[in-house]
């Protein structure tokens, strides 16, 4: 497939609570074809780590 499927965008990034729904979400991008963009950016808004992850498509 040369384009993202369901009309997905080439560049996403990814944002959330650090947490097992966050790294399903990455996982299942990475099982459609996209590939990790650099590292995932930290932050804390006083009560929880969020993370932000940039995949692209790679299929």
């Amino acid at each position: 497939m040369s384009t993202p499927p369901d009309g997905l965008p080439e560049y996403r990034v990814l944002t959330g609570p650090d947490d097992a729904a966050f790294c399903r979400r990455v996982s299942e991008a990475l099982a459609m074809g996209y590939r990790l963009h650099a590292g995932p950016a930290l932050t804390f808004d006083g009560e929880r780590v969020i993370v932000a992850q940039a995949v692209v498509w790679g299929g």
